[in-house]
């Protein structure tokens, strides 16, 4: 790197060039070039205001239930199969808060089916704290499971993850089939929970190969510029493989384009139902 930033401090023609959004996108492509992690971002934002992490808003459950009904899609599909989209993954917090609302919404509807399918296509922000939560719902009550790790770079802390005894509701259980569909666009914590339940051989990721983001990112203002670097302050380590999704993201089982992703896993589930009698068919016949 000590090469890279020699060479490119004697190249000037960079510094010329007029247009600030210009120069970042040149800057971005650098710092990318030079350490290859693509979530590195050079932004040129003169109107940008740090943000502060909003508190819990003090308005009615009820209200606070509607507003996450907005950002998640449920239904009962042909063969009672469950099909939840989920866009952002709340946290510990909110969970608590609208949790027993929800579970008439959305959990009392597909607990009695028999195969799920979460669709994590265009889930893009969420919690680091719902993990837990979500990963929960598929796994026994005992034993605890150690499911992640993160470590925080500016507190030098590490925290891990683990599965819940308690839960809102009662468990979709291990036993029902779990499928989970991803694109490009998956990003983040959905990109956490799809590798923690692939890894726990705990659902079958069908879609594409997932961005590969970060579960936290800091931006740093560069000096008394208007410039921003954007830069991943926390590691996620799985426990099982001993590495992270992040920058490679998350590799499916089954590899195919997005836009097919949920035909393909109803496919799937129609084959794993009908397996049953079709081994029984041939047992009769070789019989």
């Amino acid at each position: 790197m000590e090469e890279t930033i020699d060479a490119a401090s004697s190249n000037t023609e960079i510094l010329s060039i007029p247009d600030p959004a210009t120069l970042a996108g040149v800057l971005t492509e650098g710092v990318k070039n030079t350490i290859g992690d693509s979530r590195v971002k050079v932004t040129y934002e003169p109107e940008y205001v740090p943000a502060v992490p909003p508190a819990m808003p003090d308005i009615p459950p009820e209200q606070l239930a509607a507003m996450i009904k907005a950002t998640v899609k449920v239904e009962v599909l042909d063969g009672n199969i469950a099909y939840l989209k989920i866009q952002h993954i709340i946290g510990e917090e909110m969970a608590q808060k609208v949790g027993p609302l929800l579970l008439g919404y959305i959990w009392d509807k597909v607990l009695p089916t028999s195969a799920m399918i979460l669709d994590f296509r265009s889930a893009v922000s969420g919690e680091l704290s719902g993990i837990p939560y979500i990963v929960s719902y598929y796994t026994d009550s005992e034993p605890l499971i150690h499911i992640d790790s993160v470590y925080d770079r500016p507190s030098d802390i590490t925290t891990e993850l683990w599965s819940m005894p308690t839960l809102l509701g009662k468990r979709y259980g291990t036993s029902k089939p779990l499928m989970i569909l991803t694109s490009k666009n998956t990003l983040g914590v959905a990109e956490d929970v799809a590798y923690c339940l692939k890894n726990l051989k705990r659902a079958t990721i069908v879609g594409e190969n997932t961005a590969g983001g970060t579960v936290k990112i800091n931006k740093i203002k560069v000096g008394e510029t208007d410039f921003y670097v954007s830069v991943p302050v926390a590691k996620s380590i799985n426990p099982i493989t001993g590495k992270s999704w992040e920058i490679d993201g998350v590799a499916p089982d089954v590899e195919v384009p997005a836009e097919d992703a949920l035909e393909t896993a109803l496919a799937m589930l129609q084959l794993r139902a009908e397996l049953p009698g079709l081994l029984q068919a041939a047992a009769s016949l070789v019989a």
